[in-house]
């Protein structure tokens, strides 16, 4: 095992509101009062849109001035979608999953049996499918009609995926990765060793790539079949994301002999080898990394700093920030980065930025707009 070794440019160190000169910080907008976890979704016309934990659904545009905001009953965890009409998907603790209008308006409300955390994802005939702590996975029409459902044996935080054939794949609680047809129905199920609260990521040749607090790391074809798998020494509520190359990018938090040993991004081979490892501070980190189309990747790291690594060369440049960032990034094609620090949602344009990696599953949710849905390099 090679271990990345790199020297640290710091290229901005105060809170992000106090310089608007900053090379790197464009702006900062005020979400809420408490840390905001909900990953932002990027729509076509470039409005940004994110969850709070006080139970708004926020609306702000490129320049950052909040458009709109739309008041549920209770915390938004799940990050939302966006619709190719430009509908926005989300769901919240209120036991309830939510269709907007990009004007902000409601078009309509899905009841569940417990709290909705999972991001939702869409697939090429609008279908919109979601798992919820009632231990269901959900499909939904485009206007908010039940598909069907299905029931697994655990919590659903996992975000599903959609692989290029329309299969659906989920974690559950209770250990087991899915595989479901479009119509509903199991094509498999792969046990695990613990709970699989991660979300997974899907390669161009349909292999599906996940964690789970077992502390493996697994590969698996799209028949179910294991191709291989990786032992992290740690656990992992971390999403898999994909490089030009066709490297994994995984944020993982060390657990050795009943103790912890901080937290650590691994690139991974896609044969299953470990390339290296970039030690993090012993603070649980659960957010995304995003791989960029010049080979840097980016991700946070705890105490409010976004790091990007160039794996090739010995430089990251790291990016400090007022707050904890508690989202995965999201990037758009210019190579802005919006994610929440602290209680803000914050727009970042680090110095070595670039376009998303021409990759099947290069950030969270697979694309700007979340759509979860894979994509051909």
């Amino acid at each position: 095992m090679n271990r990345l070794r790199q020297i640290i440019f710091i290229l901005f160190w105060a809170p992000i509101f106090c310089s608007a000169q900053s090379r790197t910080n464009l702006w900062a907008v005020r979400l809420a009062d408490h840390i905001c976890t909900s990953s932002p979704a990027v729509a076509t016309d470039g409005t940004i849109y994110v969850g709070s934990f006080e139970g708004n659904l926020f609306a702000v545009s490129p320049d950052g001035k909040v458009k709109w905001k739309f008041k549920t009953s209770m915390e938004i965890k799940s990050s939302p979608a966006v619709g190719t009409d430009g509908t926005i998907y989300f769901g919240c603790r209120d036991r309830k999953f939510y269709a907007l209008t990009p004007a902000g308006d409601l078009k309509w409300t899905f009841a569940t049996g417990a709290w909705v955390d999972s991001s939702p994802a869409i697939a090429a005939d609008g279908t919109i499918y979601f798992g919820s702590w009632d231990t269901n996975l959900y499909a939904l029409n485009p206007d908010g009609s039940l598909k069907w459902t299905f029931p697994s044996g655990g919590i659903i935080d996992s975000s599903p995926a959609i692989g290029a054939d329309g299969a659906i794949y989920f974690g559950s609680h209770d250990r087991y990765l899915y595989a479901l047809s479009s119509d509903g129905k199991l094509r498999w199920k792969f046990s695990t060793q613990g709970p699989i609260t991660s979300s997974p990521a899907i390669g161009a040749d349909g292999v599906i790539y996940f964690s789970s607090t077992d502390g493996n790391f697994y590969a698996l074809n799209p028949d179910g079949i294991e191709k291989w798998r990786l032992h992290t020494r740690g656990c992992s509520a971390s999403s898999p994301v994909l490089g030009k190359n066709g490297d994994i990018y995984l944020v993982i938090y060390n657990y050795l002999d009943g103790r912890t040993d901080g937290g650590r991004l691994d690139s991974i081979s896609p044969g299953g080898k470990q390339n290296w490892e970039w030690t993090l501070a012993d603070v649980w980190n659960d957010t995304t990394a995003v791989a960029l189309d010049n080979g840097n990747v980016y991700f946070s790291w705890p105490w409010g700093m976004l790091v990007g690594v160039l794996p090739t060369q010995p430089r990251i440049e790291v990016i400090q920030l007022a707050g904890n960032i508690g989202s995965s990034p999201a990037v758009t094609g210019k190579g802005l980065f919006y994610f929440t620090s602290g209680w803000d949602l914050v727009a970042v344009a680090p110095t070595n930025s670039a376009p998303l990696a021409k990759s099947s599953w290069p950030m969270f949710r697979a694309n700007p707009q979340h759509t979860g849905r894979v994509a051909g390099p």
